[in-house]
């Protein structure tokens, strides 16, 4: 049990920062917060995702190249440029890393209104931190896996690659399984009605049609679990939503 709990609470902590600070705020920043909390959920990221920590700058950067070059070459995680989703993960990987060195001349037009901490930056890419924190996951599972369940262990790569793993299947899926409630001119989907495996993340055709609507669900029945979080946040003045949908609001295709 503690096990489970362990993994599910990683899973979903790290989902959350990462559909919340990083997409909603860093890249699109759909609302705003203050200082204080800016760096809170700054910090949060880095110990919700710990060895797959993500800089808040690079993600933005990559996010907004995504949107502005959907399904293209350009587009740095694109399924339909890759043979399968770990080549996805191995060229995004390169992308970001050509991005986060300020190497990758197609995200230089993007740069700018994302939230910056140098410091807590080199802590969270350095190799002793990203270490550091797999070893702490494996010492957790030597603790409390029971020797007839080795197979437990398997779980240990989903903790160290924990962001990424998100990503893929975010942008794997999102862009190649699903329906559309709308002509982007692009290949997005969305995946579930309900999306209780990346918060919202796979309502993707929504979301490029409406890149500024804090809720992903268009449709009464699309729950996107996330917004509730957002629209509580909201209510208690942590965070000021921005708009809710945007004034002009397609109409979705007929289902």
């Amino acid at each position: 049990m503690p096990i489970l709990l362990f993994f599910v609470g990683h899973w979903y902590l790290s989902l959350f920062v990462q559909t919340f600070y990083l997409h909603r705020y860093a890249a699109h920043k759909m609302y705003t917060m203050n200082r204080f909390w800016e760096r809170f959920f700054f910090l949060l990221t880095y110990l919700a995702q710990g060895s797959s920590y993500l800089s808040p700058r690079a993600y933005a950067l990559l996010h907004r190249m995504h949107h502005a070059y959907s399904d293209t070459d350009k587009d740095p995680h694109s399924p339909h440029f890759s043979s399968n989703a770990f080549t996805m993960m191995w060229k995004t990987k390169n992308i970001y890393n050509s991005v986060l060195n300020d190497e990758y001349e197609l995200a230089k037009r993007f740069e700018g209104d994302y939230p910056t901490w140098n410091a807590l930056e080199r802590i969270g890419d350095h190799w002793m931190s990203r270490i550091g924190w797999g070893a702490a996951y494996v010492g957790f599972y030597v603790a409390f896996v029971p020797a007839t369940m080795w197979y437990l262990y398997l779980l240990l790569p989903f903790h160290f690659l924990m962001g990424p793993v998100h990503g893929a299947i975010v942008n794997w899926s999102g862009h190649k399984y699903g329906y559309q409630n709308f002509d982007n001119n692009d290949k997005s989907r969305n995946s579930l009605f309900f999306d209780f495996l990346t918060g919202g993340e796979l309502f993707q055709n929504n979301h490029h049609k409406l890149p500024m609507r804090v809720n992903f669900g268009v449709k009464w029945w699309e729950l996107d679990p996330t917004y509730p979080v957002i629209w509580t946040l909201d209510k208690l003045s942590v965070i000021k939503i921005k708009r809710e949908k945007s004034a002009k609001e397609p109409v979705p295709l007929a289902a």
